[in-house]
């Protein structure tokens, strides 16, 4: 790290393997550095990638316009019913709400969704500047609850109250608020937790637990309702795709209702695999397990003759990776690994020791580990290592496309699903022609 042009404070959070500091010596799950321009999302961000995919809720974010912006079309989740959850409400404070307060715009904004629709469920985000100003949020959701008996929850969120993963837990408070009075029987099945539905990655997932006898009692935020959502208490096992989202919601349910959980990955023909086995297992299910072995075995033996032909045109190639959580970076890195492709540079905006541990463990010698990095170091390290393409999201896009490197979309704004053995071919296919295309040879000799 000797020439490694970064702040100062900055260098803890960044190692290459050769040092000899894996994930273990780095420095991460903390707030990020003054000064620096993380490519880490906000407070309200975080809260709002968790719950925005309830379809039937109505979301009001409680602040200035701008903070309205953050809306369905920039995530793309699918629902099998509702489409409320693509509208965005805001109380659109102004300068005189700021100086007297926004509380009378709040509970015009809740009266005027209550009179007009009759929701079951709305959530209220508190942003920056009403925690600035001091709006009695709780007490105005609490009013409105009673009032016209559905349910208000607050969302406290403003942004400057520590970083994206504060956000995620602001979430899983409030989906705990919203399930915890109810005690439905227990039954068969497992809860999804940490799965959006993004281009219907979630009826994937349900199509594999379905092919192996395992039913699915409530999923956690993707294609979820009010109704689902409280039935969630049967469950006997939570399966936790995004860790960095919903680590926290599992260790609550496991406490407080005594479901236990275990992390999962769907992304990847060897964790697709080994999650579906591990599920099975936990619910000691002898008759999934053998199904999940059998199903995954023929469908592994499909892929087979689609990945060699792709192989040959991706073998060599470097990929660089920047992700929100440490289970999705994970899992890429094993898939670049069945490729034949070596990543070069791997970071995370939200990872946590033991996620760092695991990469540290996957990657070569030389390759670069950083935890909320700047736009400089990914722009520093994947051409010093040269990367020939970045996997990450709308935010790393035109970092990639400026430096003439080949970008796959890996975050949710994309429109097709990535999971499962189905993802394997979207994801190959993708990644070929993105990095195999002439323009990158025609850029990189303006460069």
């Amino acid at each position: 790290m000797e020439n490694a042009n970064v702040l100062e404070d900055r260098k803890e959070f960044i190692y290459e393997k050769r040092d000899g500091c894996g994930g273990n010596g780095m420095k991460c799950d903390a707030n990020s550095v003054s000064g620096s321009v993380s490519q880490r999302a906000c407070v309200y961000c975080g809260a709002r990638v968790v719950l925005n995919p309830i379809t039937d809720a109505f979301h009001i974010v409680h602040g200035p316009i701008g903070c309205a912006s953050y809306t369905w079309d920039i995530r793309g989740s699918l629902s099998s019913g509702e489409e409320l959850y693509r509208n965005s409400f805001s109380t659109d404070l102004r300068e005189p709400d700021i100086i007297f307060g926004g509380e009378k715009r709040l509970t015009l904004a809740i009266e005027e969704i209550a009179e007009k629709h009759h929701p079951k469920l709305i959530f209220v985000y508190a942003t920056c500047i009403v925690g600035v100003i001091g709006d009695d949020v709780n007490a105005v959701c609490k009013t409105m609850s009673e009032k016209y008996d559905m349910r208000v929850i607050p969302v406290k969120s403003p942004g400057f109250s520590g970083n994206k993963s504060v956000g995620y837990k602001m979430a899983c408070n409030a989906i705990m608020e919203l399930i915890a009075c109810h005690n439905p029987k227990k039954r068969k099945g497992v809860n999804i937790l940490g799965d959006f539905n993004l281009a219907g990655e979630m009826w994937i997932i349900k199509d594999y637990l379905n092919k192996i006898g395992i039913p699915v009692v409530s999923t956690f935020t993707g294609d979820s309702s009010y109704e689902t959502l409280i039935e969630a208490p049967a469950a006997q096992l939570n399966i936790v795709q995004c860790a960095g989202s919903s680590t926290y919601l599992a260790n609550r349910m496991e406490e407080e209702m005594n479901i236990p959980y275990i992390k999962v990955s769907f992304f990847g023909i060897e964790d697709t695999t080994s999650s579906l086995i591990r599920i099975a297992e936990a619910l000691g299910d002898r008759e999934a397990r053998q199904k999940a072995i059998d199903f995954t075995q023929a469908e592994t033996e499909k892929l087979q003759s689609f990945l060699k032909q792709y192989r040959r045109n991706l073998e060599g190639k470097k990929a660089a990776i920047y992700v929100g959580g440490g289970f999705k970076a994970i899992s890429l890195i094993r898939q670049f690994e069945s490729m034949g492709m070596e990543t070069v540079v791997v970071g995370t905006q939200t990872g946590k020791k033991d996620d760092y541990e695991v990469i540290e463990s996957l990657v070569g010698e030389n390759t670069v580990i950083l935890d909320d990095a700047t736009p400089a170091e990914l722009e520093k390290f994947m051409k010093e290592k040269g990367a020939d393409i970045l996997v990450g999201g709308v935010k790393e896009r035109p970092l990639a496309y400026k430096l003439g490197i080949a970008f796959c979309d890996h975050n949710h704004e994309r429109k097709h699903p990535l999971c499962g053995f189905d993802g394997v071919i979207n994801f190959t296919k993708e990644i070929n022609s993105s990095m195999n295309n002439p323009v990158w040879t025609y850029i990189q000799a303006e460069l």
